[in-house]
């Protein structure tokens, strides 16, 4: 299952000066990469201020990333969130508080192996990593084409794919050049889309789940877990492994930066993660003044 950027929602006023409808919203849900964070990768003053102030007040905010648990540790703690985390675009639910996961949703590793050899035959040099709850394999680092976790935390494992390939994994990222991307984002379509979700929201990686892993229905888990009807949650994103998310919840909110099908179902478009668009979208929907 590939992510697909397309619209299924309704027609929206996304007129910035509009009156927003009156919502009684309970649980805020905040993608990191592109929305909380600026593009310095900083959460601005007066944005931690309103969602510490927020948390307080009883309206829980949970962060819903592509990243692992212990890339998301700092900004979850300078938030002051005693709230669960949503992790690899779903595939985790993480109690940090706990150090535990609630929810697991693995890639068997029968697929592991099917995806990792299929990829490494169409080019041979592409990076494989693999992650499993919190932990970091590969069998080659280079720093070349690094995340941002990648950039905060050094691999656990550096070992041949042999000893870890046929293990269920959370995730498995495959990084190189953008046209070797593209040829292996085709090919591994072609061939296991119905057995993984691939999503590719930036040209030179492709991150690959379980085929049911998105961040809807882990957002639906942790909204039941506090008693919030998905009505009564405000989720805010701006890429396509946002959508699912975005779709689920009562009020969707895109950053100005965003995609253009995030745009597109989005009830509001706020301003961009660079202009403190998450504390734009509190303030609108009365969560902060």
């Amino acid at each position: 299952m590939r992510v697909v950027a397309s619209s299924n929602r309704f027609p929206h006023n996304r007129n910035p000066m509009s009156a927003a409808p009156a919502k009684d919203i309970r649980l805020v849900a905040i993608d990191l990469d592109g929305t909380l964070l600026d593009d310095r990768k900083r959460v601005s003053a007066k944005t931690a201020d309103a969602i510490s102030n927020l948390a307080a007040s009883g309206v829980k905010v949970v962060i819903a990333s592509a990243r692992p648990p212990r890339s998301v540790r700092h900004i979850h703690a300078m938030l002051r969130l005693e709230t669960w985390t949503i992790n690899y675009n779903g595939a985790l639910i993480w109690d940090e508080l706990s150090r535990k996961a609630l929810f697991h949703r693995p890639l068997p590793g029968p697929v592991v192996r099917q995806i990792i050899e299929h990829a490494r035959q169409v080019h041979p040099r592409v990076l494989v990593s693999c992650e499993l709850m919190d932990r970091w394999y590969t069998d080659r680092h280079d720093e070349s084409y690094r995340t941002e976790t990648g950039r905060l935390f050094p691999p656990d494992v550096i070992a041949p794919l042999e000893t870890f390939f046929d293990v269920s994994m959370t995730k498995v990222l495959l990084a190189g050049d953008p046209p070797s991307m593209d040829t292996i984002e085709m090919s591994l379509g072609m061939a296991y889309d119905s057995d993984m979700c691939l999503i590719r929201t930036e040209p030179d990686l492709i991150q690959i789940m379980h085929r049911d892993a998105s961040k809807a229905i882990a957002l639906e888990m942790v909204a039941a877990h506090y008693g919030v009807s998905m009505a009564n949650v405000l989720a805010i994103g701006d890429a396509p492994n946002d959508l699912s998310m975005l779709r689920a919840a009562g009020t969707a909110v895109a950053m100005s930066n965003a995609h253009p099908a995030v745009k597109e179902i989005a009830d509001w478009v706020a301003p961009s993660n660079n202009d403190h668009g998450v504390h734009a979208a509190l303030v609108r929907y009365g969560l902060c003044g």
